[in-house]
């Protein structure tokens, strides 16, 4: 799916660099081309074809978005084969191209569920995304959440800060569902095995915690693996 949306999505030339509006309808191509002409500070994202700009980042957002970052980058440096991305450009497909706060996926690859393009952006479905939805709930959990569904993305992650709450959905048969913690308050991936989230140490941003928690996740996975040797 990959490889077909990079060759769907070669940028047209020789038009004009129109400023990007709310609401603007056209194809990821063209979204991408016009992008060029963005304030470095917007943060633009076509959605199912329309266009949506975002108000400017507030500390609200620049402190969970650290927070998971760091989560899902201690993640990575124990489980090779496995990629995250900050604030990275996706294009889902020849409708939607987003900029998800984290993606984490397996290496991107051609026949992977995630490429690089040439013109150095991701694209496909990764298998888990992440969104830190502050003025933008509404938009994360219904729009977005749909086009995530739709592409096949396996887990979706939603915090919605003001609501000091946070969201982790799977997708079983194409709907997705919403995980609720265990008995422990822990939520864990079905994909990514080890990955673990302490949900009460998320909202209250203890990091430290959140960290203790992954490394006993991880130290169990690896537990299991030499047994199976």
């Amino acid at each position: 799916m990959a490889v077909a949306a990079e060759r769907k999505l070669r940028l047209p030339l020789g038009n004009p660099l129109l400023p990007l509006q709310t609401g603007d309808s056209m194809t990821s191509a063209e979204f991408l081309r016009r992008a060029e002409s963005c304030h470095a500070d917007q943060r633009v994202e076509l959605i199912d074809g329309i266009v949506f700009m975002r108000p400017p980042l507030t500390t609200d957002h620049a402190a969970p978005d650290s927070t998971i970052g760091m989560w899902l980058s201690h993640y990575v440096a124990f489980t090779p084969g496995v990629e995250h991305f900050l604030n990275a450009t996706l294009i889902i497909d020849a409708d939607s191209t987003v900029q998800p706060d984290s993606i984490l996926c397996t290496t991107p690859r051609a026949d992977g569920p995630v490429s690089i393009t040439p013109d150095r952006y991701l694209a496909g479905a990764p298998e888990l995304v992440c969104e830190i939805a502050t003025s933008s709930v509404s938009l994360d959990l219904h729009r977005k959440l749909h086009v995530y569904r739709r592409a096949g993305v396996k887990e979706y992650l939603v915090w919605r800060t003001r609501d000091e709450a946070f969201d982790w959905f799977v997708n079983r048969d194409g709907t997705f569902v919403r995980q609720e913690p265990d008995r422990a308050g822990l939520l864990s991936s079905e994909v990514f095995p080890g990955l673990a989230l302490d949900h009460k140490a998320l909202l209250a941003f203890d990091r430290a915690a959140l960290l203790r928690c992954l490394d006993k996740a991880l130290a169990r996975r690896a537990k299991t693996r030499s047994k199976k040797r």
